[in-house]
């Protein structure tokens, strides 16, 4: 761990700490270094919270905190630095919160990098402050809302990546008018017409895929037309003189029914909030007697799946009716540990739409006292891909299993280059993907998985073969690092039609 005497450098100007193998916390007397300049503690395991004392370290230029453990929200005193001016990178960690009005205060930042965290809540106005920005990065977080105006304020902007999250509405057209190299604004919910001027007019230069009600661009982007905006506009006017004469005549009629409506169903309504934060503070402690409960004693009935380590149960919890995967480790067996483990140290900071979705895990022990490990995920309706390829009652047409192809190489694109250290699935086979309601594939099962830092990628490939994992009897190449993405969508097309 870095000692707390660290502070007692009180001249020390830049202090470079990155790449090593650091843990525990940030000792809070590192905010005693008031002359420092630069801070380099990227690259390590550090934990804990960002120590508010980094407030009293005036002069400071560069902070760089990326690839670490580190929790909660960023502290406002941070964002009141005006000192920064070169760099504020805090990418992959596990960052939560919503991000203050006080980012307004970092009027000289060149770069900011938020990305590959859990911060969440629409973008501040205040952004527009920040007039010399030139790199802003807030990818693969859970913001949400459309973009703010206060983003055209930035003339200085050069480099934009705000992919993977939840932001909607139209792409604004303040982005054509700016000097970008790159715009990446894929995987959201953006829609209407892309614009072809300015940056959307290069494709090497914007990414805006997996924005699936985005219409019109250059031709290389391969969009639906738009519907004609004009005849479009007429028929709003006529919808709308329709609906407002019909809601003014039926107002008092429809308040007494809604009135009735909410009195009636008062309890049902407390049911179904709890179903919508099921997902949040209540699966933070889930036990065995819930688990078994929504499986019915994890009877055979509910039996969906075995697998080396463990089985898989359908549950419907409580009286929310929510129903879940339930994955329960065979702790008898050499390796169940080691498993759930495995698992559990892959999936608690990765997210991606191809990836099952865990919900939460339980580590407890069951009625006769034996010690009871389990992971729950949502659950997927249309069951495994394995299932539909030896199935000869449903059969998969030639769009399916490309999108299947693609989802899943996409998914591993996503491990292999977009989640800080790199995971490496070792097990991927048809078994171990699993179809949603609307046929999306997402991968599961990472029992095998082995996570590789990023200094180790240039031996991944050789040291892979030292050890064998995967099924027995199936060596596929997802026990491989696959550094093509064209490869990794022909390695997948392979597995599935193998």
């Amino acid at each position: 761990m870095i000692p707390e005497s660290i502070g007692k450098l009180r001249n020390l100007e830049e202090l470079y700490l990155d790449f090593n193998a650091f843990s525990k916390i940030i000792p809070p007397s590192i905010g005693n270094l008031s002359f420092l300049t630069e801070l380099y503690l990227g690259a390590n395991n550090l934990e804990g919270t960002i120590p508010s004392t980094l407030s009293s370290c005036k002069k400071l230029l560069l902070l760089s905190l990326f690839r670490n453990n580190l929790r909660g929200s960023v502290p406002k005193e941070i964002f009141q630095l005006p000192s920064l001016s070169i760099a504020l990178d805090l990418s992959q960690n596990g960052l939560s919160g919503v991000l203050p009005q006080e980012i307004g205060s970092l009027k000289n930042l060149g770069s900011l990098d938020l990305s590959e965290n859990h911060l969440s809540g629409e973008l501040p106005s205040s952004f527009s402050s920040c007039i010399s920005l030139e790199l802003l990065n807030l990818s693969s977080n859970f913001f949400h809302g459309s973009m703010p105006k206060a983003l055209s304020s930035l003339r200085g902007l050069e480099y934009v990546n705000l992919s993977r999250n939840n932001f909607s509405g139209p792409i604004p057209t303040y982005f054509q008018e700016k000097d970008l190299k790159n715009l990446d604004l894929s995987y959201n919910n953006f829609e209407g017409e892309v614009s072809v001027k300015g940056v959307f007019a290069n494709t090497s230069m914007i990414s805006i895929i997996g924005n699936h009600r985005l219409c019109g661009g250059i031709a290389e982007l391969h969009l639906p037309k738009c519907t004609n905006s004009e005849s479009k506009r007429s028929s709003r006017k006529l919808s709308i003189r329709v609906v407002v004469a019909i809601s003014l005549s039926s107002t008092v009629v429809g308040l007494a029914v809604v009135s009735f409506l909410l009195f009636h169903y008062h309890k049902k309504r407390n049911t179904n909030k709890q179903l919508d934060t099921i997902s949040t503070k209540s699966f933070e402690k889930i036990s065995y007697g819930r688990l078994s409960k929504a499986t019915e004693g994890f009877s055979v009935e509910n039996l969906i799946g075995t697998g080396s380590f463990a089985s898989v149960y359908k549950g419907v919890l409580d009286e929310s009716g929510f129903t879940v995967a339930i994955k329960v480790l065979n702790l008898n067996l050499r390796g169940g540990f080691r498993s759930f483990m495995a698992e559990c140290d892959a999936l608690r900071n990765i997210r991606h739409r191809n990836l099952v979705k865990i919900i939460t895990s339980c580590s407890s022990i069951d009625f006769q006292g034996n010690d009871f490990k389990a992971l729950v995920y949502d659950f997927m309706p249309n069951g495994s891909l394995e299932s539909w390829l030896h199935s000869i009652q449903q059969m998969l047409d030639l769009a399916q299993r490309i999108n299947i192809i693609k989802d899943v190489a996409c998914a591993l694109e996503y491990l292999h280059c977009h989640c800080g250290n790199i995971v490496v699935h070792c097990d991927l086979k048809p078994s171990n993907i699993l179809l949603d309601t609307d046929m999306v594939a997402h991968v599961g099962d990472f029992g095998l998985a082995k996570i590789l830092s990023l200094e180790g990628v240039s031996n991944a490939n050789n040291n892979s073969s030292s050890v064998f994992r995967g099924t027995i009897g199936y060596a596929p190449p997802g026990k491989l690092l696959i550094t093509s993405p064209f490869n990794r969508f022909l390695f997948v097309y392979i597995i599935l039609y193998n």
